[in-house]
């Protein structure tokens, strides 16, 4: 079902050939979307079926913003450098169409990714025919007129010290070409960046109940195989106003709130006993999301405790009696020693000890957030009100 391109692509050289080969690039992703959609009735998600919705995926997440860039972040400020007269005209009226454009099929491709990806993992065979043609005759209209106005006035206008440039930075875009010096750390980290377009987040789209909605992304969560999705940042505050955050793993949740299991004893249980407030981060970078939940925590009862404690494996619940959490000790052999003596004399079936159990952070504001094109991210908040009942509102990004 997918076309492969025969011909060699043109090199960096020849920038504009290489913007017109990725027209090309394009269209052929196009015609393999339309074959996907008169496909799928008839042989569902089949083999053939998934690996062309798998192809262009990849080329839509990846390479097509890539051209994007090259338009948006080279040739369009480098054309209004040297744009005279009608040129200039033409320009100043071409530069916002082509612009909106790319965010318009932004938005379109958003409609189709969800139904392409699980096309290609086999789970759907469902794909919507007025999103593919909107998609395609926007692309197809977009391309056109680039290639009827920009692509021919960057021939005429750009020497070849430009072009160079041109190509240069579009080279440099996908990882090719010369490494470059490396950069001072700071500003290695200044430029550190990565572009997100992988959903969406509307508010016709969430559940009323944002524990529902936690739920659901973390059912997608593990269906896309997040490294570890129920890790998650737990921010506290000492009695001086001093934060501190550590990841932790949360091991239950449900409407009562989000569970997770530690030594009382801890710098975190201290300092929940003088400031019973706190806040956790699940960050799930594969999927481009992460979640905030605020609220007041409490300790879970000792029969909840007890049967978390014992569900453990023996190793981990020998360790936590043998660790005195977060005080200081000489050195490892000292912790090995701890806990070879503990071990020696605990059995198969340790009780747990007083000072070990869980906390709960009851929720009282959890925002949901989906990284967007150009840190124009959706940003989704529920907020508990008095009666029990949740108030949602969009925040802006």
């Amino acid at each position: 079902m997918n076309d492969f391109l025969p011909d060699t692509a043109p090199g960096f050289d020849q920038p504009i050939a290489v913007l017109k080969h990725c027209h090309g690039r394009i269209r052929k992703q196009l015609a393999t979307l339309e074959r996907l959609l008169s496909h799928l009735p008839e042989h569902g998600a089949d083999e053939a079926a998934r690996q062309a919705a798998g192809a262009v995926l990849k080329y839509f997440e990846k390479a097509a913003h890539l051209h994007h860039d090259d338009e948006e972040q080279d040739l369009i400020p480098m054309l209004r450098a040297v744009a005279q007269g009608e040129d200039a005209a033409t320009l100043q009226a071409l530069a916002p169409i082509i612009l909106q454009d790319h965010k318009e099929m932004d938005a379109l491709w958003q409609d189709l990714h969800e139904q392409l990806t699980a096309i290609a993992d086999g789970s759907a065979a469902t794909l919507t025919a007025s999103n593919v043609q909107r998609f395609v005759q926007r692309y197809t209209a977009h391309m056109e007129r680039e290639e009827s106005t920009m692509a021919p006035m960057a021939v005429r206008l750009f020497s070849p010290e430009q072009m160079t440039q041109l190509g240069t930075s579009m080279q440099r875009r996908r990882g090719l070409g010369e490494t470059p010096a490396a950069p001072a750390i700071g500003d290695a980290v200044a430029s550190l960046r990565k572009d997100y377009g992988q959903a969406s987040l509307n508010e016709d789209e969430v559940l009323d109940d944002p524990m529902q909605q936690f739920t659901q992304w973390f059912e997608q969560a593990i269906k896309a195989q997040v490294n570890e999705p129920n890790a998650m940042n737990v921010a506290t505050v000492a009695a001086d106003g001093r934060p501190s955050s550590r990841i932790v793993l949360v091991k239950q949740f449900d409407a009562r709130g989000f569970t997770w299991y530690t030594n009382y004893d801890s710098r975190k249980a201290q300092e929940l006993r003088a400031n019973p407030y706190a806040a956790l981060l699940f960050f799930w970078s594969e999927l481009e999301r992460q979640v905030r939940i605020e609220g007041r925590v409490e300790t879970t009862s000792a029969e909840e405790s007890d049967k978390y404690f014992g569900s453990r494996p023996l190793k981990s619940r020998l360790s936590a009696i043998a660790s005195q959490q977060s005080a200081p000790i000489d050195n490892r052999a000292a912790l090995e020693r701890n806990y070879e003596a503990v071990a020696a004399v605990a059995g198969d079936a340790p009780a747990r000890p007083s000072n070990w159990g869980g906390f709960r952070l009851v929720p009282e504001r959890i925002e949901f957030w989906q990284g967007r094109r150009s840190r124009f991210h959706d940003r989704i908040v529920y907020e508990r009100q008095e009666d029990g009942s949740w108030a949602r509102q969009r925040l802006q990004p």
